[in-house]
């Protein structure tokens, strides 16, 4: 029997990580922009497709201005 997987990401934690996994040796395109970033969420990406198969994937991005964090912190 095949149960659905779904598999919930946080796209800024993946991004967040992935470029500072690249600071000392970051990856350029050929123009020179870092492209760490972007090149550590699709590899991550890619390995979560391939070594867990799931059935469904939603990738969470966080709102644009502030949020109650902000409110907290003042």
């Amino acid at each position: 029997m095949n149960k659905n997987r779904l598999f919930l990401l946080d796209a800024y934690a993946l991004i967040y990580r992935a470029y500072y996994a690249f600071i000392k040796f970051p990856r350029l395109d050929s123009k020179g922009r870092n492209t760490s970033a972007i090149f550590g969420f699709i590899n991550t990406l890619e390995e979560v497709l391939r070594k867990e198969n799931p059935t469904h994937i939603a990738i969470g991005f966080d709102p644009e201005g502030p949020t109650f964090r902000h409110k907290e912190y003042e």
